[in-house]
């Protein structure tokens, strides 16, 4: 038997969701068995079907690395805070805060 990751996709939507897994011994029966399990009630238009020996997958030590970069989760407050700032110094000094 095979494990298959299941990923379903609906038109109009930009991405394939991960809908789940299943087991079987080929990929036509797979592709039934998904059908049959996943799409009954026409919750996707598109489906793919991955072989779980086919998936490359980073362990945790070649992962961690991108972890620790708060740096990357800017949502602005720090570049507003130096803004503000530089317009407050600009008004009591007349200076061009550039």
């Amino acid at each position: 038997m095979k494990r298959y990751e299941v990923f379903l996709k609906k038109d109009g939507r930009d991405e394939y969701r991960h809908a789940g897994s299943l087991d079987a011994p080929d990929d036509e029966l797979a592709l039934v068995l998904a059908r049959e399990s996943y799409l009954r009630r026409a919750e996707a238009d598109r489906l793919w079907l991955v072989d779980r020996e086919h998936l490359v997958v980073g362990n945790t030590d070649f992962v961690a690395p991108n972890a620790d970069k708060p740096h990357r989760h800017n949502d602005g407050e720090r570049i507003a805070e130096r803004r503000k700032r530089l317009r407050e110094a600009q008004k009591y000094t007349g200076e061009d805060a550039s």
